[in-house]
């Protein structure tokens, strides 16, 4: 088999390139650590530039098995909730003087994640943040961030509580300790190497914002000693087998090295990625599995006859949607109304195709009513969505994406299961 061959049977992973100024120019790039790890356990990384306008053209980059969210600047405070009201605009200064490469806000970088992250939550795509990318899947559900750790935390603190979150003068070798939450998948990677009785690690730190309130839901799996999430996932989305994996991590376990050493501190830190390539790897199969079932069913004279009928029926139908009462006998719409009762489909492509010709009216009668009363629920429920936090609003879409991938699952096996009937 030739490499080219494995290039198009391995998943694919996303990852958003960071962008730096190197000889007045700017330079594209990605951590190494990460790239290696994603190759290491049997996907492709693909790396999506930070260019203007990237973030409109994401379905280029299908097929997504996998994304992958990493290190970056501070996300811009408008994408969420913003309480910075403790905070003096001299404090502001001061935050933006200490943290001068992470405060500098990337907009094009922002809504680049941001739109990846959403696809994965209304996709089930597999989806790992580390550092930044956690705090990007945070606000994508609702939750928001501290501004400052240092201010709004570490000055509340006792004194035996606070937790130096970045240090430019060690900045690689710096840790500080986590309390693991037990039974959470960061518990399993690392439960070899707790202490008898205790569930403390230490973690390497590179930020100076953090979770606040996190998302519904999420579940904490990690925290420091000033009580700042150091890593969640959501439960009803984890299970590397079957291809699910939503998770964030405030610290960086690709980096967490011995010194001078290219040795993990723990023989837990890659679990990570190995666990996310696995669910990526399972996304990929499930994804193909789908695509094979889609393959239409070989019908005979009378079918395809029977076919025009009830595609007639459905034309008149979407007229009759469109421009009103026409002279239309109501037999002609029996076919239509016969086969949305009997819910016998054909094959997805004919189920897609009458679905865009408007395959919904059964009582031509009563149907300029049916359409007044939708309109009247339609203003009502955007008076109340207008009403509703992006929160509240962000946890119901999420609902409604899950009900509708599942009803889809269930049509499909549906339609497959009656393409096989034809077929016996």
């Amino acid at each position: 088999m030739t490499p080219s061959d494995f290039s198009v049977i391995l998943p694919r992973v996303l990852i958003v390139s960071r962008r730096t100024v190197r000889k007045n120019k700017f330079v594209d790039f990605v951590g190494e650590y990460h790239l290696d790890l994603i190759v290491e356990y049997g996907a492709v990384p693909v790396i999506v530039p930070r260019v203007s306008g990237v973030h409109m053209l994401l379905e280029s980059f299908e097929p997504i098995h996998g994304v992958l969210l990493c290190e970056g600047e501070d996300i811009d405070p408008s994408w969420y909730e913003q309480d910075t009201t403790d905070l003096s605009e001299e404090e502001l200064d001061e935050i933006r003087r200490l943290h001068v490469s992470d405060t500098s806000i990337d907009k094009e970088k922002d809504s680049i994640e941001l739109s990846l992250a959403k696809l994965c939550l209304e996709r089930n795509i597999p989806y790992m943040g580390i550092c930044r990318g956690s705090q990007i899947l945070n606000v994508a559900c609702g939750g928001t961030l501290y501004q400052d750790i240092g201010k709004e935390i570490s000055n509340k603190c006792n004194e035996e509580q606070r937790v130096m979150h970045i240090n430019y003068d060690d900045y690689d070798g710096h840790r500080h300790e986590v309390k693991v939450v037990e039974n959470t998948p960061l518990h399993h990677w690392f439960k070899d190497s707790l202490e008898k009785g205790k569930m403390d690690i230490c973690v390497n730190s590179y930020h100076h914002q953090g979770v606040k309130r996190l998302a519904q839901r999420f579940v904490p799996m990690a925290f420091a000693p000033d009580g700042l999430i150091e890593g969640f996932y959501d439960p009803d989305a984890y299970n590397p087998e079957e291809g699910k994996f939503i998770m964030g991590l405030q610290f960086h376990p690709e980096r967490m090295r011995k010194s001078d050493s290219e040795d993990f501190d723990y023989p837990g830190c890659p679990s990570a990625y190995k666990e996310f390539v696995k669910a990526v790897v399972a996304y990929q199969k499930k994804l193909n599995n789908l695509t094979s079932m889609e393959k239409p069913l070989k019908l005979n004279k009378e079918m395809e006859s029977k076919i025009k009928v009830i595609v007639r029926s459905f034309s008149l139908a979407k007229d009759l949607y469109i421009h009103g009462m026409n002279p239309i006998k109501e037999s002609e719409l029996e076919a239509g109304a016969e086969f949305l009762e009997s819910n016998k489909a054909l094959s997805m492509q004919q189920e897609k195709r009458l679905k865009q010709m408007g395959a919904t009216v059964r009582n031509a009668g009563s149907y300029k009513e049916r359409v007044k009363l939708n309109e009247e629920r339609e203003k009502l429920a955007r008076n109340v969505m207008g009403k509703m936090s992006i929160e509240k609003l962000s946890d119901l879409l999420s609902f409604y994406h899950t009900m509708g991938q599942i009803c889809s699952e269930v049509l499909e096996i549906k339609i497959h299961g009656i393409g096989n009937d034809c077929n016996s």
